[in-house]
């Protein structure tokens, strides 16, 4: 959850839309207000739901499907445009298609374009990278949703690398894209002007990069949990707080009611355990938790692993 958390916020960073980590993470829990990270929150469970579907040929149906998850909060989008193909022209850049940097296909040839699309992606006569490439490039070019375009086609990439490779979490290219929009921006010129190799030879290197990264990602994150159980060292070897740690790389913010539903324990458990972890620096009071009636829902955020991730990929 790591990877695809990061890979979550960057794609929507590249759409401007931008918070925290951990407000992102809290968002998943209903821990803020924030509309922005809810809306970040939907395009990560987008992504979850895109490697779902992962182990099998892709369908028109699926792609829909990551629409609606992506379109769920705030959306400005006419009903019958969630989840639909587009019905009218559109353009990207500009105030109209007399001054926008690109027109895409016109709304008829939307569906035949998409169904040629998903054959090719469902073929294997090439090598993944190459194929995850082209189908992003060329879902960017017809360009086949009202909105959301960007994120579906990032996720697509990870979807194609998922289902290629058989690797249970697709590599967080959205980190490349957003750390070099020129390059990225340039590349995809060229597929349009019929110069593939410059484009696939961009994607292979953000691809090979980003896995690079997640790779040290990981052993980074494995020693910050090895420090985490050095502190917790005078704790029993069946405490609560011992379990809780094995849930905060799959959820950094968490509450005493998430820790009682995913361990089988009270939440009196549940607060006395994030209280020992509290103790031992391990989780922090997360400040920007929700206003609400009756008993306030006290959330706890693990800020040397948001730490961590948000300074993804390192040096």
């Amino acid at each position: 959850m790591l990877l695809l958390r990061t890979e979550g916020v960057a794609s929507s960073y590249i759409e401007g839309l931008r918070t925290s980590l951990a407000d992102v993470a809290a968002a998943e829990i209903g821990g803020t207000r924030n509309e922005t990270a809810k809306y970040i929150a939907d395009n990560l469970a987008a992504v979850v739901d895109a490697l779902g579907t992962s182990r099998r040929a892709l369908m028109i149906e699926d792609v829909h499907d990551w629409h609606r998850r992506l379109m769920a909060t705030g959306s400005h989008l006419e009903p019958e445009m969630i989840g639909a193909f587009r019905t009218a022209q559109s353009w990207i850049g500009g105030t109209s298609p007399r001054d926008t940097a690109f027109v895409p296909p016109s709304p008829e040839l939307v569906p035949p374009l998409m169904e040629d699309l998903i054959e090719f992606i469902n073929s294997d006569g090439i090598d993944p990278v190459t194929q995850a490439a082209v189908a992003h490039a060329q879902f960017e070019t017809v360009h086949p949703y009202g909105d959301g375009n960007g994120r579906i086609g990032r996720i697509l990439i990870g979807w194609i690398l998922a289902h290629r490779l058989d690797v249970a979490v697709m590599p967080p290219v959205s980190v490349l894209i957003a750390r070099d929009p020129g390059g990225y921006l340039a590349g995809m010129t060229m597929f349009r002007l019929g110069q593939l190799d410059v484009w696939v030879e961009w994607m292979a290197a953000a691809v090979q990069h980003s896995s690079e990264a997640a790779a040290s990602l990981m052993i980074r994150s494995e020693a910050l949990i090895q420090t985490w159980q050095s502190r917790m060292a005078d704790l029993r070897e069946d405490a609560t707080a011992r379990k809780v740690v094995d849930i905060l790389s799959e959820h950094p913010v968490v509450s005493s009611d998430l820790i009682a539903t995913r361990l089988d324990v009270s939440e009196r458990s549940g607060r006395v355990a994030l209280g020992a972890l509290a103790e031992r620096g391990i989780v922090q009071p997360y400040e920007k938790q929700p206003t609400q009636s009756g008993r306030p829902r006290q959330f706890w955020v693990a800020g040397e692993l948001i730490e961590l991730v948000a300074g993804w990929p390192g040096t």
